[in-house]
């Protein structure tokens, strides 16, 4: 056999982990409602869904958005010829004024700094390529998504240090943890190149409060150590406390912070659902990491043709204001629903209000207080229940029995069926419930039938509605209406 290299032949891509290996059960036997109603359901995918009838609506509106309608043609040459790495200027106009609208107007971004890249991934990998050698680490507090690990570490040799984080405090990140880490890496004879916050959290489904994060700036001002702030999820947080971007803490006039340390991973992904088009951003207030990135984004563009479409509808304020409204008042009504639904059958969740998922309890259900008993739980869910859900230690958490459960990546029905599948295996747990039949749909129409949503009705609370039915307004949406 011919020899190939390193990073060939390892396995830094993390493909081995629990995180990967339920998506592999999905993709050998998903479910469909009528070929596959026994198939496993994918909810270890943080995917927004939700809100694609808004994006349809206005694609029907707007059909000279793209390039392959009567409407749009005229501009095919233009923007398929070579197009400059900095990225179309409409289309970094556009990024950069939707960024603030998604921090409430509070903070302005420059378009000269907007640097593209190949989704959140790419982002992040280009960070880790300008600020770290091989063997020089990232502090990141813990549980955090396992991607990171392949991301930031995969080809770039840099290396990730968890700073552990507990459910007492609701997994707080507080400087005593980020000092007992920092010490330790430095009894691993590491150098500490930055700190990687994610906020809002995945897969806590939090946002970091205003003191947290005055206090990480200090942290990392006094190391003079680099702060990496992912804000991929920031305009999924549904209801109060808002989301506080490190931008905003670096403008008050009680932080004391060299901007050059801070820098921003952004993306399209997640807050308008849009993974397929692999927009991410490097937002970055260090000249030098600008000029490096741009540079190194030329192995990872975004197209031009995506770049077209995504400022004209960015452009759109109409549009970006009802949207961002709508995606939080159906993300609050998924969420309200679904853990609600949870809580009927004994199953406890870390308070959230943000993200796409939710952070389950199911330590009550462990065998033993150890991680072989989260992976023997973890293979029941996803070989017998049939759901791919992903186990806490996938994530890097410190305590065994918590799992993320992504809620917005399908539609009603298939969260009901989930909803039941849970509720049976809850019962083999509590025999004193009596599981409900679920009455299969007989066409490839996602609507319930009448009998269905009888039962559901029977299984929900009254004071709890469809996703989609009218409900009282999240709290941070009416706040702001």
């Amino acid at each position: 056999m011919v020899a190939m290299s390193k990073i060939a032949t390892g396995n830094g891509h993390g493909e081995n982990s629990p995180y990967f290996d339920g998506w592999k059960a999905y993709e050998t036997n998903p479910f469909h409602p009528t070929e596959r109603p026994e198939g496993v359901i994918q909810m270890g995918l943080a995917e927004n869904q939700l809100c694609f009838n808004l994006i349809k609506n206005w694609l029907i509106k707007h059909p000279e958005a793209s390039l392959c309608t009567p409407q749009g043609v005229n501009k095919f040459k233009e923007t398929a010829l070579f197009q400059d790495y900095h990225g179309m200027p409409e289309f970094r106009q556009a990024v950069a004024k939707f960024m603030g609208k998604v921090r409430g107007d509070r903070v302005k971004f420059d378009p000269d700094r907007i640097v593209m890249s190949g989704g959140a991934t790419g982002a992040h990998e280009m960070v880790a390529f300008c600020l770290a050698d091989p063997g020089e680490a990232f502090l990141v507090p813990t549980p955090y998504y396992p991607g990171f690990d392949r991301d930031l570490k995969w080809r770039t040799g840099v290396e990730l240090v968890p700073v552990n984080c507990e459910s007492c405090n609701n997994f707080k990140i507080t400087r005593n943890a980020l000092e007992a880490a920092y010490v330790k890496v430095q009894e691993a004879n590491l150098r500490v190149k930055g700190l990687l916050i994610t906020n809002p959290s995945n897969p806590l489904g939090t946002v970091l409060d205003r003191d947290t994060l005055k206090s990480m700036v200090r942290f990392i001002n006094d190391k003079n150590i680099h702060l990496i702030g992912d804000e991929i999820y920031a305009s999924t947080v549904f209801m109060e406390p808002e989301f506080v971007s490190i931008s905003e803490i670096i403008e008050e006039e009680d932080v004391e912070c060299n901007r050059d340390l801070i820098h921003i991973v952004y993306s399209l992904s997640k807050d308008m659902g849009f993974p397929g088009f692999r927009v991410g951003i490097v937002y970055s207030y260090n000249d030098s990491v600008v000029s490096c990135a741009r540079k190194m984004s030329s192995f990872g563009l975004v197209s031009s043709q995506t770049q077209h479409l995504i400022a004209s509808m960015l452009s759109d304020d109409e549009f970006v204001d009802n949207f961002i409204t709508e995606s939080k008042e159906l993300l609050f009504n998924r969420h309200k629903y679904f853990t609600w639904s949870l809580s009927q059958v004994g199953i406890g969740c870390l308070k959230g209000n943000a993200g796409l998922f939710i952070w389950m309890d199911l330590r009550k259900l462990l065998k033993e207080e150890t991680f072989a008993a989260e992976m023997e739980l973890w293979r029941v869910i996803t070989n017998e229940v049939k759901l791919n859900v992903s186990p806490g230690s996938s994530f890097h958490c410190q305590e065994p029995g918590w799992f993320r459960v992504c809620f917005a990546n399908m539609d009603d029905y298939t969260m009901k069926v989930a909803l039941l599948r849970i509720r049976t295996f809850m019962l083999k747990n509590n025999e004193a419930m009596v599981p409900l039949k679920l009455c299969r749909p007989s066409s490839l129409k996602l609507s319930l039938s009448r009998s269905l949503s009888r039962r559901m009705d029977d299984f929900m609370s009254p004071g709890i509605m469809s996703p989609h039915s009218p409900l009282p307004q999240s709290p941070l949406v009416r706040a702001r209406t």
